[in-house]
């Protein structure tokens, strides 16, 4: 059972990411049927804490307070130069069978101490890469808004830790609970989709100037359906020459890039626009309401109403 919560406040944490933990575990919800946490937060060396913001929190409690804790909280802060006392924290935590929880790039604590090697984790979208890259047997899911491998959860960047929160406490304690906490912060007990649907991504330019053209061409065709051969044809080129040199400069292949370049617009009409589904996946190139929503849910993790539902400009009725 989930009682007793130890957050780790590291020097440079920052502060939103650290009381998003304090605010689901460190807040009494009994007056409202909601659980009740054992919450202390535990630095190595009590006193001032100096966050990512520039200001002091002062922390009383020292590490020892950990060691019998059924949940270990790690929010973001600096990545670099973890002291060895909060990684034997994690890692007493982690062997005896306790939860490990992180949040944004608190997964980097997490994989110095050794406890992501053979798990799946996630950090924020900025940091995926770096994260995979230095810690090579973590194997790291770019897209979702976290990940619960063996008792250890990661989070996505900033608001996907009150996610990974939540889903420890419906998953320790029940949905109810989780519920009465989610109603409290004003938040969804449980979002849609993965962190793809935040990521900013811009159209990739080429760099090869007989290719540019022809991707100008194609964006100011997306309604048409476009095929690899007709893209070829337009480049003067034969379609097998075509998809070589195209994937060659920009990564992906035609079809994949042509795509990318779809939902992008989706993205932009769903947030801009008042349109119909059906309209928009015409003006897009998709055909039908049913092919972009394969389309969103494939690589942002999302429907296209849901993602409408978050990020358009104006209230759709």
């Amino acid at each position: 059972m989930l009682r007793k919560v130890v957050l780790l406040a590291l020097p440079g944490v920052a502060p939103f990411e650290f009381g998003v933990v304090c605010e689901v575990f460190g807040v009494d919800r009994g007056d409202s049927g909601g659980p009740t946490f054992d919450f202390t937060i535990a630095t190595a060396d009590p006193g001032p804490v100096r966050t990512s913001m520039g200001v002091d929190i002062v922390i009383p409690t020292g590490l020892d307070v950990a060691a019998d804790a059924d949940l270990i909280a790690v929010p973001a802060h600096q990545i670099d130069g973890v002291d060895d006392r909060y990684l034997e924290v994690i890692r007493q935590a982690e062997a005896r069978g306790a939860w490990v929880l992180s949040v944004c790039s608190g997964a980097f604590v997490l994989a110095q101490a050794g406890v992501l090697n053979g798990r799946r984790a996630s950090t924020h979208w900025m940091y995926t890469d770096r994260l995979a890259a230095e810690y090579p047997e973590t194997s790291v899911d770019p897209d979702v808004l976290f990940v619960e491998d063996r008792r250890v959860i990661t989070s996505a960047g900033t608001a996907a830790g009150i996610d990974a929160c939540l889903h420890l406490v419906r998953k320790e304690l029940g949905a109810a609970a989780a519920n009465v906490i989610a109603r409290r912060m004003v938040v969804p007990p449980q979002r849609d989709g993965g962190q793809s649907q935040y990521i900013a991504t811009p159209v990739q330019e080429c760099t090869d100037d007989s290719l540019s053209a022809v991707a100008d061409w194609a964006i100011a065709h997306l309604d048409e359906d476009l095929t690899v051969d007709d893209l070829a044809r337009h480049a003067l080129m034969s379609s097998r020459t075509f998809a070589r040199r195209f994937r060659a400069d920009m990564g992906t292949t035609p079809a994949a890039w042509l795509n990318r370049q779809r939902t992008i617009r989706a993205q932009q009409l769903l947030e801009q626009t008042e349109e119909s589904l059906e309209l928009i996946a015409q003006r897009t190139g998709f055909g039908s309401a049913s092919v972009m929503r394969h389309h969103f849910v494939r690589t942002l993790q999302t429907t296209p109403t849901a993602y409408r539902r978050t990020f358009a400009h104006t209230l759709v009725g």
